[in-house]
């Protein structure tokens, strides 16, 4: 039976157990478009690192990242719970995919200081759900209160990071960390009056959907930087070598995150929280594998002052963040399966500890290798449920 086409329908919750729930094209082109922003993001930190900047290139990689993230974040779980799909919901999304364009646009200002754009970008995001928590307000009444609660915090924390823009450079930092905080307290305080009715296999469908990105943008960064030195015939045989590792690097990652179904984890509120915003340390230490091994290839082409062991650094350590925030994350500290309670934070462990050698991109491949060899023999005649797109 064809399904009638309705300009506006009242924002409803869907169900949670919604059977076939899926990522809808439209979530697929925002994070199409979001692609955009994260090379940015990689682009500019790469280049902050093989100049030597590495302070001031964390600090605008975490802050940019972040106007990223969160929006994402709250976009997905809003969809998940009150996707209407008519022609309102679908020009509200337009200006949140327009929002993150303007911060792509701003992220070379803000690796200088200059957060304006990013700002703007942001903003323009958030208030276009604001609208969307008002319909949800309007049209569920047993969620009103939560709705109107998002959207006043929303509301709130947009004016702060507006005035933000006129406080001293001695407050950025403070000021910033305290706006952050408030953001990840306006959901907390919001579903405590009635939760919503997010889906827990859309969920992290989404979230899956993402970490790809990042580790597509991966791969996109590390073939760039391999293809600009192509013309290096002596370095030919090492830039080969270490296009080889990344290639090796990017597929554990992806391997170790999709071993075990993020769903799972998503049994209650709290534990929903602590999965979905602590995934920013997954997709952020996967954008930055990518810039790392940029850098190792300025290395090689002799474009970057680093010393060795901080171009190791510059892989390891995101290497080592993302093998413990999927330990964490998708698989539970407490997991009955000795190896993987062991092999994961002892390959965290060894990936920062190659750094110090000669071949520290080609070690860390090994690392993630070898972890990944272990989980499949410690799961061997295990039943695990997968998830399917």
């Amino acid at each position: 039976m064809t399904q009638i086409r309705s300009w506006y329908r009242p924002m409803r919750a869907r169900p949670g157990d919604e059977p076939h729930r899926v990522a809808t094209s439209l979530e697929l082109l925002y994070d199409l478009c979001f692609v955009v922003a994260v090379g940015r993001t990689a682009i500019e930190f790469h280049h902050a690192l093989s100049e030597n900047h590495v302070l001031q290139g964390l600090a605008g990689f975490l802050f940019v990242f972040w106007a990223i993230w969160w929006p994402w974040l709250q976009f997905s779980w809003f969809a998940s719970s009150y996707d209407t799909d008519d022609v309102p919901y679908r020009l509200a999304v337009l200006v949140q995919i327009a929002g993150g364009l303007v911060i792509a646009a701003g992220v070379p200002g803000a690796f200088h200081g200059d957060f304006r754009v990013v700002v703007i970008g942001y903003v323009l995001m958030r208030l276009a759900a604001v609208t969307q928590w008002l319909r949800a307000a309007r049209s569920d009444p047993a969620r009103r209160v939560t709705a109107l609660r998002y959207a006043g915090g929303i509301t709130v924390v947009q004016v702060l990071w507006i005035a933000r823009l006129w406080l001293p450079d001695s407050l950025l930092v403070p000021s910033v960390l305290v706006l952050f905080l408030v953001e990840l307290a306006v959901p907390v305080w919001a579903e405590r009056a009635a939760g919503t009715t997010w889906h827990p296999h859309h969920i992290a469908e989404r979230y899956g959907l993402f970490t790809i990105i990042v580790l597509g943008e991966t791969v996109i960064g590390a073939t760039a930087a391999v293809q600009e030195g192509i013309a290096e015939t002596e370095a030919l045989a090492e830039l080969i070598g270490l296009a080889g590792c990344g290639l090796v690097i990017v597929f554990a990652m992806w391997w170790l995150y999709f071993d075990r179904p993020g769903h799972a984890r998503l049994t209650s509120l709290p534990a929903a929280i602590r999965w979905g915003y602590g995934h920013y340390l997954i997709f952020a230490s996967a954008a930055a594998v990518g810039s790392g091994i940029e850098v190792a290839v300025d290395h090689h082409l002799h474009k970057t002052t680093l010393p060795m062991f901080a171009v190791g650094l510059a892989v390891t350590v995101p290497v080592a963040i993302f093998v413990l925030s999927v330990w964490l994350l998708q698989i539970g500290p407490r997991d009955e399966c000795r190896p993987l309670a062991v092999g994961f934070p002892a390959a965290a462990v060894l990936a920062v500890a190659v750094s110090f050698t000669p071949i520290p991109i080609h070690l860390v491949a090994v690392v993630l290798a070898a972890l990944v060899v272990t989980t499949v023999v410690a799961t061997e005649g295990h039943t695990v449920e997968r998830t399917h797109s």
